[in-house]
């Protein structure tokens, strides 16, 4: 199929629907007989509930319930679990304290949930629990990732010493200090990576309902992934699974932040159990930015040993994580088991060594944001491979050529354990410098030097790994009409999954884009279902949906060999037409599909022609690349103006390099909003000073140039027969080095080796003035 297979740029899908108004979003679904929860949430960060005095609440009108963790108690709902208990350094064990839908006897931070309104209406809801009067002791807080730890700092979990859930480690301890014994020289930098609000276009909504007859709950949320939610609620309410139905409409917008339970997930449940009646509750923009996950949050210190020709030796990283006030989901593996196999990047560094510790905080839960570990590794590794280049006199891109791992050495086992199958390292580079015209920088920077502004270059080679993650079912039927629907078990968050889906089923069976209905999101449509996050979608939704296409064309190959008259071992399946081999005889799957559906064929081709397959996993896939980016800076206001932004990407083979492009476009972004915009700032007692739009800076398009892409095809992923390789997260990935590397190439004139993001006006501005003060000095 041509036009609307696998290489083409199709349009979306989907996006009619949308453009339309005829998507269906958590908000947009209306249950008869719904009601409304309105939550009551901390103002401190740290407090004893001394006392709770819900009777005018209770008594307002429209009210119907008011609940405490009393109330979670007496209906035996269990805390909300953490799913990954990460072994410690040395054997030691992880601090997993609880984290209850409704704050019991503390708060932690604000926006702690304690009291769960429900009434009538919205309005009602909000006023009733206007009228809830909560007594507070307040007590000391921590909010920094660096000194939370130290000895001395307020205490969040009494069975968490120094405020310390997890130390972890991986890598060569003995062998990366030896390494560094012997180095000629060694370049050290520490960093932040800041904290980021994830602010997804659709907030968070959930909507729960419960069936006493059946003693069914029934949840709708725009998550990603309907059965990710089965095993938390499963443990929460301490029912099978078969007891659960999630349904996932629309979702506009997940970035990993919309993978978990919430206590707002198990709070309408619980409410509509309670209740008798369905219960929702939508989150407002300002809500979130104090109960949805964030991103990032490291200090990190970081060291390379290099010997005298400039290779490298070894890597050594000590990271200190922020978790926040409790453990979300997979909280204590992002900064572990995502973030350590990748410090390396794609340098041949023979030992590399990391700890990890993972830190409590009166803030906000941190969990997975676009990328999950990945990021916040290429920017260590890309930051110091610049620093390092300073350091010993050499062009950055040199200090790189001299360390990549070489096509010849695939496939390569890096220091941290990950073998990465296929690439030319090189290659993004070398075009990516070319594309930009390196060679002409030096008079546009004298000519942006006569204009009173500083002018830089800068790039980042960055790796991760993705695509590849557990399991995935898909199952498909192919309709008397010819046409096939798929059920299968990911979950769209805006990415296109419907098109990309559509292209590899018209590739494999000869149909046209309107023939094929996709379905995602409900729990109860397939036994097993992976979801979205880690770019796994193209690649276990593919292979899964691949293997039930196989399937089905192997029962129609028996109807169509009865219908032919032939030996079903002689019937050739291609374009959508089944054909005897060596014959021109030949009969449509569309044909197929109605004698499908026949009493006359044998008892036993009367299936239905439908199957399911449920595919496992083998090898992970390792996109990787090339951002490059040219920036001025005006030193009299700190301004920083990206001049021109050039991405070399290798992502094998390319399904539709139309929704590559979006992905890349749309991570980029996030990344230069995280590199000059973005940070969640929280003051000495806990409160969220950048809490609004007002006060938090979103990247907008007159902050950021045309973006322009390259995709490397020629370099298929070697684990996988689809060729295909992850691409969802690597415009996050790559963006937050290259843009702060061209920053510090701007700023280097005047002696400045680093700066930390979010590199705002106001932090360019004073670092300028400090480092021209630095050189009066002198």
């Amino acid at each position: 199929m041509g036009r609307f297979g696998v290489g083409q740029g199709l349009r979306r899908v989907e996006d009619l629907r949308f453009l339309t108004g005829l998507g269906r979003y958590s908000d947009d679904i209306k249950l008869e007989g719904q009601s409304y929860g309105v939550l009551v949430r901390s103002p401190y960060a740290h407090a004893e509930i001394l006392s709770i005095d819900l009777e005018d609440a209770k008594a307002a009108p429209g009210v119907l319930g008011v609940f405490t963790a009393d109330d979670l108690k007496v209906d035996g709902v269990a805390d909300i679990p953490c799913l990954v208990p990460m072994p410690g350094k040395n054997g030691s064990k992880i601090v997993m304290p609880p984290h209850p839908a409704l704050a019991r006897g503390r708060v932690r931070h604000v926006g702690d949930p304690i009291v769960f309104v429900v009434a009538e209406t919205q309005d009602q809801a909000r006023d009733a629990a206007e009228l809830v009067m909560v007594d507070y002791g307040e007590l000391p807080t921590v909010t920094d990732t660096k000194t939370a730890k130290e000895p001395g700092q307020p205490q969040i979990w009494p069975e968490a010493p120094n405020n310390t859930s997890l130390v972890w480690d991986m890598g060569d301890e003995t062998g990366t200090k030896a390494a560094f014994d012997q180095a000629h020289h060694v370049t050290r930098l520490e960093f932040v990576n800041n904290r980021v609000v994830v602010n997804a276009m659709e907030p968070r909504g959930t909507i729960g309902d419960y069936d006493p007859a059946s003693e069914v709950f029934t949840l709708y949320t725009g998550n990603q992934g309907s059965h990710r939610m089965l095993g938390p609620l499963s443990s929460v309410f301490k029912v099978p699974q078969e007891k659960l139905h999630v349904i996932s409409p629309d979702v506009g917008g997940g970035f990993g932040m919309k993978i978990f339970v919430y206590p707002e997930t198990v709070l309408v449940l619980f409410a509509a159990r309670r209740l008798g009646r369905p219960v929702r509750w939508i989150s407002e923009r300002s809500e979130g930015f104090l109960s949805d996950t964030q991103g990032r949050d490291h200090v990190t210190v970081a060291e390379l040993a290099l010997n005298e020709n400039a290779k490298a030796l070894g890597l050594r990283v000590t990271t200190t994580a922020n978790m926040g006030a409790y453990l979300s989901a997979f909280a204590p593996y992002i900064p572990t088991g995502c973030y350590g196999p990748m410090l390396s990047g794609l340098y041949a560094i023979p030992v590399g060594y990391t700890e990890v510790t993972c830190v409590f905080t009166n803030t906000v839960p941190v969990d997975a944001y676009r990328g999950a570990g990945r990021p916040e590794a290429a920017y260590m590794i890309e930051r110091l491979m610049d620093a390092a280049a300073r350091d010993v006199g050499l062009a950055p891109d040199e200090l790189r050529r001299r360390n990549f791992i070489t096509p010849e050495a695939l496939p390569f086992k890096t220091a941290f354990g990950e073998t990465y199958d296929s690439g030319d390292f090189d290659l993004p580079l070398t075009e990516g410098l070319k594309a930009i015209d390196a060679d002409g920088f030096a008079a546009r920077r004298e000519a942006a030097q006569a204009k009173g502004r500083l002018r830089g270059l800068g790039f980042a080679s960055y790796v991760e790994v993705c695509g590849s993650n557990g399991e995935e079912t898909a199952h498909l039927k192919l309709r008397e009409d010819g046409g096939v629907t798929l059920w299968i078990g990911t979950q769209s968050n805006g990415q296109g999954h419907h098109t990309a889906y559509t292209q590899l089923l018209a590739d494999k069976l000869g149909l046209e884009p309107a023939q094929i209905e996709i379905h995602q999101g409900d729990s109860w449509d397939l036994p097993q279902g992976g979801g979205t996050g880690g770019s796994r979608s193209l690649l276990m939704g593919g292979r899964a949906l691949d293997g039930a296409a196989d399937k089905v064309i192997e029962r129609g190959r028996r109807i169509a060999g009865h219908l032919l008259e032939a030996a079903e071992a002689d019937i050739e399946f291609a374009e959508g037409i089944f054909t005897v081999a060596g014959t021109d005889r030949r009969v449509s799957l569309t044909d197929v599909a109605k004698a499908g559906g026949s009493d006359a064929l044998p008892e036993d081709m009367q299936e239905p022609l439908e199957d399911q397959h449920h595919f496992v996993a083998e090898a992970q896939t390792y996109p990787n690349g090339c951002h490059l980016c040219e920036l001025e800076v005006d030193p009299d206001t700190g301004v920083v103006k990206i001049e021109r932004y050039v991405v070399i990407d290798d992502f094998g083979v390319l399904v539709n390099p139309l929704l590559v492009a979006g992905q890349v476009h749309g991570g980029t972004v996030q990344g230069i909003g995280q590199a000059l915009l973005e940070q969640t700032v929280y003051d000495e007692n806990g409160q969220l000073l950048s809490g609004s739009f007002m006060d938090y800076c979103m990247p907008r398009a007159d902050d950021l140039p045309s973006i322009e892409l390259t995709m490397v095809e020629d370099m298929p992923c070697a684990t996988n027969p689809m060729g295909v390789k992850g691409a969802g997260e690597a415009g996050a990935i790559g963006a937050c080095p290259a843009v702060m590397n061209a920053l510090v190439d701007a700023l280097s004139p005047l002696g400045i080796r680093h700066i930390d993001m979010p590199a705002t006006p106001e932090k360019v501005w004073r670092t300028i003035q400090d480092a021209q003060q630095q050189k009066a000095a002198e």
